[in-house]
C-alpha cells in the first residue's frame, strides 16, 4: 500500500493539471469500476467461494431471520423470503422516507426498520451486523440494473449531490469530478482511476481487509483532498449517493463487489 505522502504528492500533480470546470461522462461511456480491475480481482468477485464478501452475506442472512428488539421480530417476519421480498430493492436506493421527508440509504432504512418495527436499537455505521444485513439486501438485487427511484421528491437531493460531486474542496482543491470524471483511467499511486458507480456496495477493499460501505469510501476520498469528511448518515453523504447512483443507471448490482 503506498504511503499517505506518495497519495497527497501524486493528486497535487493531477490538481494542477486540471481545469477549472469537470465535465461529465457521457452516458454511452460509462463504465462500472469492475472493468478497471485487472484478473485477479475480477476473478474473486465473480467466484463466491474465494469472495471474502460472501462472509458478510451469511452473516446477514442469519440475522435476516434472528428476531431482535422488544418486539420480538425478525426481517422475515415481516418480509419473508428475501430472495423475493429484496430482490430489486438495492437497485433503487437511496429513496424518499416520507416521515424523515428526505432520502435514505440502504443502511438508514434497516436501521429505521429496527427501530420502528422491531423495536431494536441502530446498528452503529461500519458495524459488522449492519453491513452483513445490507450486503444480503443488496446480494437479492445482484445483476439487476440500476434504476433510480423516480420520485419528483428526489430531484432537489439528487441536484444538490450533483453539486457537491462538482465543488472543489479541502486544502488539494480537489472535487470529485477531477478525478472520476476528467482522469478517469489512469492512475494515483499505483490504483486505476474509476469513474466512481457505486454498483457493489457494500464493497470488499483489499486495502481495507473488510467489507465497508459507501459512505466509508466517500469520507476515504473527502479526507484524502485534506478536506473535513461529514459524519456517517450526514444529508451530504446521502445526496451524494443519490447522484451518484442515479449516474449509475442501468448498470447491474455486483454486491458483493471486490477492490483493490
Amino acid at each position: 500500500m503506498k504511503s499517505a505522502r506518495t497519495i497527497v504528492a501524486a493528486a497535487l500533480l493531477i490538481a494542477a493539471a486540471l481545469p477549472l470546470f469537470a465535465t461529465e461522462i457521457p452516458q454511452g461511456e460509462r463504465r462500472s469500476g469492475y472493468s478497471f480491475m485487472g484478473p485477479d480481482t475480477k476473478a474473486m468477485q465473480d467466484d463466491d467461494t474465494a469472495n471474502p464478501g460472501m462472509l458478510w452475506v451469511l452473516d446477514g442472512e442469519k440475522l435476516w431471520k434472528s428476531k431482535t428488539g422488544a418486539a420480538g421480530k425478525a426481517c422475515a417476519d415481516c418480509h419473508d423470503d428475501a430472495r423475493a421480498s429484496m430482490k430489486d430493492v438495492a437497485a433503487r436506493y437511496p429513496a424518499f422516507d416520507k416521515t424523515l421527508d428526505r432520502p435514505v440509504n440502504l443502511e438508514q432504512r434497516i436501521n429505521l426498520c429496527r427501530a420502528r418495527h422491531q423495536q431494536a436499537t441502530p446498528l452503529p455505521y461500519e458495524s459488522r451486523e449492519l453491513l452483513a444485513l445490507a450486503a444480503f439486501v443488496a446480494e437479492q438485487s445482484r445483476g439487476m440494473a440500476i434504476t433510480p427511484a423516480g420520485d419528483p421528491q428526489l430531484e432537489p437531493f439528487v441536484a444538490k449531490g450533483r453539486e457537491l460531486f462538482m465543488q472543489r474542496q479541502g486544502q488539494l482543491n480537489l472535487a470529485c469530478a477531477n478525478c472520476h470524471d476528467d482522469n478517469w483511467d489512469k492512475h494515483l499511486a499505483g490504483s486505476p482511476i474509476t469513474q466512481a458507480h457505486p454498483t457493489g456496495y457494500p464493497i470488499y477493499r483489499l486495502e481495507w481487509q473488510s467489507l465497508g460501505s459507501l459512505e466509508r469510501r466517500l469520507r476515504s476520498c473527502i479526507t484524502g483532498i485534506r478536506a473535513q469528511a461529514y459524519d456517517y448518515g450526514a444529508a451530504e453523504l446521502v445526496e451524494l449517493e443519490l447522484y451518484l447512483m442515479s449516474r449509475a443507471k442501468g448498470m447491474p448490482v455486483e454486491t458483493p463487489a471486490v477492490r483493490p
